[in-house]
């Protein structure tokens, strides 16, 4: 599942997005459109989506994630 995907399904906006991960929005939407993203980033993407969801969300969990090691 895409990040786009988990966000919608979770019903929040790109700004809850970024709030909930402790990102500013611009950070969050370079994430959503697949740019070049800390590992630190998608990190804090994937605990915030493991919180919403009650349930493990890996950073190779999400499908489309240029992350930066």
């Amino acid at each position: 599942m895409t990040l786009e995907e988990y966000r919608r399904s979770i019903g929040w906006s790109k700004s809850e997005l970024a709030r909930q991960a402790g990102l500013d929005y611009n950070t969050a939407n370079r994430a959503l459109k697949g740019e070049l993203i800390s590992a630190r980033t998608a990190n804090a993407i994937a605990v915030a989506l493991s919180k919403a969801l009650n349930q493990t969300v890996l950073v190779s969990q999400i499908e489309g994630l240029n992350v930066s090691y």
